[in-house]
């Protein structure tokens, strides 16, 4: 069987979420910090993979352009709907969810 893709509709962008190695939850020894020790349980970060086509405008004339790229690492609210594809864990969230590119 292939490997299934994802191709998102509108506005909505597919997110792989950092693992813990990549998002530092990794101690250098190995040792996994539990999310209540994170600073931060509100907000997660990942990796853009696919991007839709943009929403239509207030005129529908239009796309409006996607400011996320693929391969963007990206903050996001953590409420959001998770889905796995290939044995691997994606979110598919609304451009407007995220609140971040981080450089």
């Amino acid at each position: 069987m292939a490997e299934q893709t994802i191709k998102p509709l509108g506005d909505r962008v597919v997110v792989r979420p950092l693992s813990d190695e990549e998002s530092g939850t990794t101690s250098p020894s190995g040792i996994i910090v539990p999310d209540s020790v994170s600073k931060d349980e509100k907000n997660e970060q990942g990796i853009v993979v696919a991007v839709g086509p943009g929403r239509w405008n207030e005129d529908g004339d239009s796309r409006v352009a996607m400011e996320v790229k693929i391969g963007d690492r990206v903050i996001f609210n953590s409420w959001r709907d998770k889905i796995k594809l290939n044995k691997e864990e994606f979110s598919i969230i609304s451009e407007g969810d995220i609140l971040g590119v981080i450089s």
